[in-house]
């Protein structure tokens, strides 16, 4: 590992595409938090607006370090001119998936032709768009409408589909939501979040450290809650204490493990924690200037890079192995059955 000292101008600022932090979603930040994985680096997390694109505007008007957008808001923003750099691929599998009212789900997105489908913000329609037209579905056959409450107004036969995510899927199940669901994990081969960086940051030697030991600690905190789900989940449930009135402790670790499942996806071809597959990358960028939704083709190897990944997974593996099996369970955590949840995934 390296060691080197470096000097830190203040704290690594990430901010999240949701416009909440009360979520189970970013339990690796909280592990990393808990036992210590970032040593003496300053970080801070932010909720940030509920506008999808804030994740990218905040880190190209330097209001964020690290933003977490999905390709499709990546590439709008790149489209916009934004001198933006993909670093770390946290979310590997693609992670969002359509909800539909039970028994009303198509045999597949082609399926979806025709469809009334409600998103949690209007920004989302980037990431929906390349996943039904990359089935074959006519675009301009789709109506989107954007609502705050999107779950709820699908529950209310208020549209046909709702955009959804791994991790949400198992909240709204919590919540009393009984949808049916096509999964992207299966059906789609596109990529999904990761975490962006301005790509001037590269040329300075001094952030590039911060920055590696950073998401050193995002690796180690990934790495601990894919070995003990549960301790992870607990974790980031101790920081959201709210959250347990709308999870219990087994829908919230069915959440994460929905999740942490994505970020270790490809693990044949990946290996390490937030590494690129480019050809992944370049498959959704030809897509996406297929439909016009960017006017110019993006190379992967312009957007993405897996320059920090090395440093990123330098560390003991053993001691987090430790550390995630020692961990001491609460009773109800105790008490999930993680062979139960693995058989639903």
């Amino acid at each position: 590992m390296n060691t080197r000292a470096f000097a830190q101008s203040g704290p690594v600022r990430w901010v999240s595409p949701r416009g909440s932090l009360e979520v189970v979603d970013d339990f690796a930040y909280w592990v990393a938090k808990r036992m210590g994985y970032f040593g003496d680096l300053d970080t801070s997390v932010e909720a940030g607006p509920p506008d999808a694109t804030a994740a990218i505007k905040l880190v190209d008007q330097n209001q964020s370090d690290f933003g977490y957008p999905s390709p499709g808001v990546l590439s709008l923003g790149l489209e916009q001119g934004m001198k933006l750099k993909s670093v770390f691929h946290i979310m590997a599998g693609d992670v969002f998936d359509f909800a539909f009212q039970k028994g009303k789900a198509p045999a597949d997105l082609k399926g979806m032709e025709g469809m009334t489908i409600v998103l949690g913000s209007a920004g989302w329609q980037s990431i929906a768009d390349p996943m039904l037209a990359a089935a074959g579905v006519d675009l301009s056959t789709i109506k989107y409408v954007e609502v705050a409450g999107w779950g709820q107004s699908l529950a209310q036969g208020q549209a046909d589909a709702a955009l959804t995510w791994e991790g949400l899927r198992a909240q709204w199940r919590g919540q009393g939501f009984d949808f049916d669901y096509l999964l992207g994990k299966n059906a789609s081969v596109f990529p999904a979040n990761s975490f962006v960086i301005r790509a001037k940051d590269l040329d300075d030697p001094a952030l590039v450290e911060t920055y590696t030991k950073y998401l050193r600690g995002w690796s180690m905190g990934l790495e601990f809650g894919w070995l003990n789900p549960a301790a992870a989940t607990q974790i980031a449930m101790d920081e959201f204490p709210g959250l347990a009135t709308q999870m219990d402790p087994a829908t919230a670790v069915e959440s994460l493990m929905q999740q942490s499942g994505l970020m270790h996806a490809h693990w044949d071809k990946r290996g390490k924690w937030g590494l690129h597959l480019e050809d992944s990358w370049q498959s959704y960028f030809d897509a996406i200037h297929k439909i016009g939704q960017i006017s110019q083709p993006l190379k992967a190897g312009d957007v993405v890079t897996n320059a920090l990944i090395d440093g990123a997974n330098d560390f003991d593996h053993a001691k987090v192995k430790a550390d995630a099996e020692g961990f001491e369970l609460r009773d109800e955590y105790k008490a999930v059955d993680i062979a139960a949840i693995e058989a639903t995934l």
